[in-house]
């Protein structure tokens, strides 16, 4: 190999690497806040009386080191009615659990949480929900008519407004999928809820249900205050489109009466809970 061959292909080289810079990604940074995951959900034919409700802190973007749970803080859920307070006791991870709530549909309870000196409330009324009449799979349904799709038959009550709340996870799926709706155009009538799983048209992965699949089913009676929560969270974890508004942080119903500004994130809510699950054939 000659001299100029050689120091071109040096020079190549050398350009080459240079084109390699490093770039510092900037993402926003913002307080630590406290988050209360406060779901206290009455199964139908349990007593409800075992709840918990998990207390961390939020952390940065890149952070998967910091241990987050919080673990000094001070739980209590009161009847609004009778004042019967419900003490919930730390388990050591950041959970916090009582065995002997009592849930009473259409009731009135208070949440509240002191943690650093500071007092965050809630409040929220227990939400009844129907039962499931029956459940039945279809390809007609969805999106797609060659993909199964499971349809849930439910009758809605007719002298109220009801808002409801499914969450759907495939047994082997890591996360399930939330689904949120209302009776403003069903009032009164038997409603059927489909769910489908659609192909995944970038990976090779088989996305849609399958006979032999099972899937199980929680329907939830919500309030209206946490369907307009929920239905803000679902929109923002489905991503953001060229033209979507840009997800910003979502702010529940705890408050801090101590120091406002510093609000936490999470909700405090009451729901009664069908559960079930179903075998595609």
């Amino acid at each position: 190999m000659n001299t100029y061959l050689k120091l071109t292909i040096l020079f190549l080289v050398m350009s080459l690497a240079s084109c390699e810079d490093v770039i510092d990604v900037e993402v926003q940074t913002a307080p630590s806040r406290l988050v209360i995951e406060a779901s206290l959900d009455w199964e139908k034919g349990t007593t409800g009386s075992d709840q918990t409700i998990k207390l961390s802190e939020s952390t940065p973007y890149f952070d998967t080191t910091t241990n987050t749970s919080v673990a000094n803080a001070s739980v209590k859920v009161t009847n609004d009615d009778d004042g019967t307070e419900f003490i919930f006791t730390h388990q050591g991870n950041g959970e916090y659990v009582i065995t002997n709530f009592e849930p009473i549909v259409n009731q009135s309870y208070t949440l509240e949480v002191i943690y650093n000196g500071e007092t965050y409330t809630a409040n929220e009324t227990l939400t009844s929900v129907v039962d499931i009449d029956h459940i039945t799979q279809s390809i007609e349904g969805g999106f797609d008519d060659e993909e199964l799709e499971v349809n849930v038959f439910f009758t809605d009550p007719e002298a109220e407004e009801n808002y409801y709340l499914f969450k759907f996870q495939r047994r082997g799926d890591l996360l399930p999928v939330l689904e949120d709706g209302d009776d403003e155009f069903s009032n009164g009538r038997e409603i059927s809820w489909w769910h489908e799983e659609e192909e995944d048209e970038d990976t090779d992965e088989i996305e849609a249900f399958r006979p032999g699949d099972i899937i199980d089913i929680s329907f939830f009676g919500i309030s209206e205050a946490y369907s307009n929560y929920v239905g803000i969270l679902i929109e923002q974890s489905e991503g953001t489109g060229l033209f979507s508004t840009t997800p910003v942080p979502l702010r529940g119903n705890c408050i801090n009466t101590t120091t406002p500004d510093n609000y936490a994130f999470g909700y405090f809510r009451l729901t009664q809970v069908v559960k079930t699950s179903y075998t595609f054939q």
